[in-house]
This record gives structure tokens, C-alpha cells and sequence, in this order.
């Protein structure tokens, strides 16, 4: 597994729905299936500042969707972890698994 927390453009059909694709540095994948939808509740993944505190708030959460992607047409499928963070309004690529 890798983390990484880079922001990701994502696009899918509803608020309700899951992600049907994202571009990540610059390639477009397509979410070949949603494997699993969980929400973490309070803000233990938050960078902290020099005193210790959140930058962000507590009260935030997130939903995080784990999918199998395929970029490009010869591109193998790899499975990511993509997080809307609440707070910021703004999808991230959490995780990719190897």
C-alpha cells in the first residue's frame, strides 16, 4: 500500500454515487467497479500545526471509496482508495494498493 493525498479531479453521476472516473498526474482512469464505501467520522487523518492542533476541524469527515481502475485501454487495473474530505470540499487520492 501507498499513501499519497494528492487532490484528484473525479466525475460521476450524483452526489449518491460512487466515482466513475478520476484523473490522477495528468491520466484519466475508469473505475471498473467499486469494491467498498466507508465513512470516517472525526479528523484523526489531519495534518497537525506546530502546536499540535488541527488544521482543520475536528468535526469533519470523509467518505472514502475504494475502486478497481484501469487507465487507458493496455493499462493494468490497479485498485485506489479515493477520498471526498468534507472539509475542504475537494477529492484526494488516498491510497493505492498493490
Amino acid at each position: 500500500m501507498r499513501r499519497y493525498g494528492e487532490v484528484v479531479e473525479v466525475s460521476r453521476e450524483s452526489a449518491a454515487a460512487g466515482p466513475e472516473r478520476f484523473v490522477w498526474r495528468g491520466r484519466l482512469y475508469v473505475v471498473r467497479a467499486v469494491l467498498a464505501h466507508w465513512v470516517e467520522v472525526g479528523a484523526w487523518w489531519l495534518q497537525r500545526d506546530r502546536e499540535g492542533l488541527p488544521t482543520r476541524s475536528d468535526a469533519a469527515s470523509r467518505h472514502v471509496w475504494r475502486v478497481a481502475a484501469q487507465s487507458g485501454r493496455s493499462g493494468g487495473e490497479g485498485v485506489y482508495d479515493l477520498a471526498y474530505d468534507e472539509s475542504e470540499e475537494a477529492w484526494r487520492l488516498a491510497r493505492t494498493l498493490d
